[in-house]
């Protein structure tokens, strides 16, 4: 039952998506919702989709309320992607030079770097270096943990397992 319910409970949600995101801008912070609060929403996004509100959403209600979401999602991806373009064209010629469209990233400092995680997490001895078995050691366990038949080999099955593992 919860498998029939939650597809439409997650496309329900994304039609009232504009709504919430709205709303949790103003809020700023995740604030406590009572489980009573938590059905009236996802009542309401079901309600959102039962066009015909006999109780029910078929398969057109759900692909018409597919649709207006993807149009609404749409919209608000190319109102972005304008609002970045005007801020980008800084000489408001309607075009982007390279240096207009490389100069954000360009004005941006490097990150500084930092050795310090790697050294804590692979330098097993703590002398200051990593050494090619204190690199590896890690990786080989993580194989060892996905070769589940211990046969020195990752079968696909392995490697998808061990890749849902991480």
């Amino acid at each position: 039952m919860i498998n029939r319910i939650l597809p439409l409970v997650l496309l329900a949600s994304s039609v009232a998506a504009p709504a919430l995101a709205q709303n949790q801008a103003a809020a700023q912070q995740a604030q406590p919702v009572s489980k009573a609060t938590f059905l009236q929403q996802v009542d309401a996004a079901f309600n959102a989709v039962d066009a015909n509100k006999d109780g029910f959403t078929d398969r057109a209600e759900i692909e018409a309320a597919q649709a207006k979401s993807f149009a609404t999602r749409k919209a608000q991806v190319i109102q972005g992607r304008e609002a970045a373009f005007k801020e980008l064209d800084k000489d408001k010629n309607g075009s982007l030079t390279l240096a207009e469209f490389n100069a954000v990233i360009a004005a941006q400092p490097l990150p500084k770097a930092d050795a310090a995680p790697f050294l804590q997490r692979l330098d097993a001895n703590k002398d200051g270096k990593i050494s090619l078995s204190e690199n590896r050691n890690p990786a080989t366990a993580q194989f060892d943990r996905a070769d589940t038949n211990k046969d020195g080999s990752l079968s696909a099955a392995e490697q998808r397992a061990g890749a849902r593992d991480r």
